[in-house]
């Protein structure tokens, strides 16, 4: 921002979110339990819009829980060229270390840990067992903070409020997504969190034709759609008078 000021050039920023993934109590368990522990996981969570904080309705809190533990620990974390690898290393020494961090301080500060992958080897590769924390309260570290890891908080909700409340009590606002059958009530919650994308019964998953951006301090401007094209583009009025 710095170098462009000097000149006046447009700076368009996507930075880090801390998303949201709020799970209601309506939901197919077995078959919507996988899918957020991808969203989550996916690329050793190493992805913007990966779900950071998954709230999950108190009356599915424990089965959806016991769904998420047994499908993350049939995952195999190694080598990511192997065929039969799910999840792979972290990118480089400054961020395993931190992740690392995160996954210490959930165990010193005595959080229970849902679930845990057997990993490599360690010492061989910038390799983290995808982890899941069970209910840490509100305002613990691996809540608060962004990890960029593949280690999660699953948290319970009871009422939409709370969940709003808590999903938008953060200093970052890039996307969130909703899992429902109620198509009505997940747009609801969606149009009241502020966030840049919202999804609803999937993944994070932006796409191409719509504009992408993020809210708060995950960035400045955006991409993606009409509005991003137009974000390239100088307006010129004409008037003429006779």
């Amino acid at each position: 921002m710095e170098v462009c000021a000097k000149t006046l050039k447009r700076v368009t920023l996507e930075l880090g979110g801390n998303d949201a993934c709020i799970v209601c109590h309506d939901v197919d368990i077995q078959k919507t339990a996988p899918a957020v522990v991808m969203a989550a996981f996916k690329n050793s969570g190493q992805i913007c819009v990966a779900s950071k904080r998954i709230y999950v309705h108190q009356s599915i809190y424990r089965p959806f829980l016991e769904a998420m533990a047994s499908f993350t620990k049939s995952l195999k974390v190694g080598n990511p060229f192997d065929r039969d690898v799910d999840i792979g290393p972290i990118q480089n020494a400054m961020q395993f270390d931190k992740v690392r961090s995160f996954v210490d301080d959930c165990k010193t500060q005595g959080y229970n840990v849902a679930a845990e992958t057997e990993g490599p080897n360690p010492g061989k590769g910038y390799f983290i067992q995808p982890t899941i924390i069970d209910n840490p309260p509100d305002d613990s570290r691996i809540v608060t903070e962004e990890p960029f890891g593949p280690i999660v908080p699953l948290q319970i909700w009871t009422t939409e409020e709370d969940v709003i409340r808590r999903a938008n009590d953060t200093k970052t606002g890039l996307g969130a997504c909703i899992w429902s059958k109620d198509l009505e009530r997940a747009e609801r919650i969606a149009r009241k969190l502020e966030v840049g994308s919202v999804f609803i019964n999937s993944p994070l998953r932006p796409d191409w034709k719509v504009y992408f951006s993020g809210h708060k301090e995950s960035g400045i401007g955006g991409e993606r759609g009409l509005q991003g094209l137009l974000a390239y583009c100088n307006t010129q009025a004409v008037h003429v008078y006779k």
